[in-house]
Parts: C-alpha cells; structure tokens; sequence
C-alpha cells in the first residue's frame, strides 16, 4: 500500500492495490511512513475501507483525534472478540467505541460510574449485541487502566446496533429503542398480552421494525408486492392490520416518514404472529 497521508504516528491514509482510499491503523506506522512510498505491512493493525460514500480523509482525521492506546485497544479488542475483521468497511464503528471508551475511561478516572437508562431495554431488544458487547467491554478491559465498569455494556451494545446505519450518530438507535419499545407496548395492551420479548415471534418482530428502519434511513422500503402479498395479509389478519396502522402512524410520527402499504401488512403479519403465539396457536 502507498501512503497518501501520514495523520499521525497511528493513523495513515492510503491507496490499496485496489486503488482505494483506506484507513490504516497500527502503533508507530506514521512514524515511519512517507507521502508516496510503500508502507511496511507489518505495522497494519486494521484496514478501514469506508464504502459509503463517506470521505476517507475526514474519517481518517477523526481516527487521528483518538488517543492512541485507546484506539489501539479497541481496534484489537474489536478484532479478537470477532466483530470486525482485519479489514472493516465500518470506520465509523471503531470511531463511536474509541470515543466513548475515551470518554468513559476519563469518568472511571474520577470514580464516576453512569448507571444507563436504556440498560432493559438493550438487553431485551438487542440480546446478540450485549452479549457481543459484554465480550467486547472484557477485551477492551484486558487493555485499559483504569478498568471500565460492566454498565458500559449498554452503550457498546448500541454502538453496534448503530453501526447498522448509515449515520454515526447514535440518536437514530435510541428513538428507534423508543420506537419499538411502544410498539411492544400498543400490541399487548390491543391484544391484553404480556408480550414477551424473549419469544420467537417477538424476536422476529424486533428484527423486522430495526431492518424496516434501516429501509427507512436508507429510503428503501418495501414497494410493489402490495398486490400480491398485501391483500392476503389484510383479508386473513383484518385485527392485526389495524393494530399494523396503528403502528404505522407512531413511525410517522416518530421519524416523519409515512410507511408503505408493503410495510403495513408486513407489520400486520408479525403482529398476528405475535398475538397467536400469545393465545397459544401459530401463524
């Protein structure tokens, strides 16, 4: 790889073989890197490859803003714990984490430990991502003085579910937790249920509404099977596409963009599964 751009002794930007623009991240290896000249691939700690549509330069600024042992300890941690590869197309990811472990480790410095409102919620809504991110807080640890307290889980977790999204910026996952949390809450108050979100049918939901707002972020929604789909959904489910509107109004409401009638009935068919499950029969 040719350098590009030494940001400092930890961060360079550079040119692969594929002529791309990518980040790299490694201890020392802008000491000794110059503009034009190959960079030694023994110093390549992470290769960042933003694919979209992100400008390198100011990403690798970013990166270059971070301290560098933290960066250092996150950027492994993420690869020992199996979440990103040597080579990433999220640089974001790595950028959200470090900056909070920073921010965090400053707090843990002056004894101050955040107890995180969203702790339930992630834990219930985003079981895969805590348990990747109570591995990820443990890798982190084994590299950080002082120790990070275990409530840091929460706010990995949705450090990751963000890295889902095109945004780095975090306010999208928490009006999204908000947003499938009432909608939890509409379902079983409609139906006189204690959804359980454990449930296979809950969990299908929950995966559902985060990709329906990942289509939404991205102005992707589902379109054109209304035909074919759509109406059998409304005409065997008829309760369950109302509670689907219902719904579909508080995304409205919530993110100003109003969902598709592919959506809805897509809606519709999780709720009936839902609610079937919860009396006991299935869909």
């Amino acid at each position: 790889m040719e350098a590009l751009r030494v940001l400092n002794n930890n961060v360079v930007l550079a040119r692969d073989e594929k002529g791309r623009e990518v980040i790299l991240t490694g201890r020392g290896i802008g000491f000794t890197s110059r503009q034009g000249k190959p960079i030694d691939p023994d110093l390549i700690v992470r290769v960042f490859v933003p694919t979209d549509g992100r400008d390198p330069d100011h990403l690798a600024e970013a990166l270059s803003l971070i301290g560098e042992e933290v960066l250092r300890a996150v950027v492994i941690a993420l690869d020992e714990v199996g979440i990103e590869g040597r080579e990433s197309t999220r640089p974001t990811l790595a950028i959200g984490v470090a900056d909070h472990v920073a921010g965090a480790l400053e707090r843990a410095a002056r004894g101050v430990v955040i107890e995180y409102p969203l702790r339930a919620e992630a834990q219930a809504l985003y079981a895969a991502e805590y348990a990747q991110a109570q591995r990820l807080l443990e890798a982190i640890n084994k590299r950080v003085d002082p120790q990070l307290d275990p409530s840091e889980a929460t706010a990995l977790a949705l450090h990751l579910v963000n890295a889902g999204f095109a945004s780095g910026d975090l306010s999208f996952t928490y009006t999204m937790t908000g947003v499938i949390q009432q909608m939890l809450a509409i379902v079983g108050e409609q139906y006189g249920l204690d959804i359980a979100q454990e449930s296979l049918s809950a969990a299908r939901f929950i995966t559902h509404v985060r990709y329906l707002f990942v289509r939404i972020q991205q102005h992707g929604q589902l379109k054109g099977h209304e035909a074919t789909i759509g109406k059998g959904i409304r005409q065997h489910y008829p309760e369950a596409t109302r509670t689907a509107q219902k719904l579909a109004t508080i995304v409205e409401l919530r993110l100003g963009q109003q969902l598709s009638e592919d959506e809805v009935s897509y809606l519709a068919l999780h709720v009936a599964r839902m609610t079937m499950e919860g009396d006991g029969t299935t869909a």
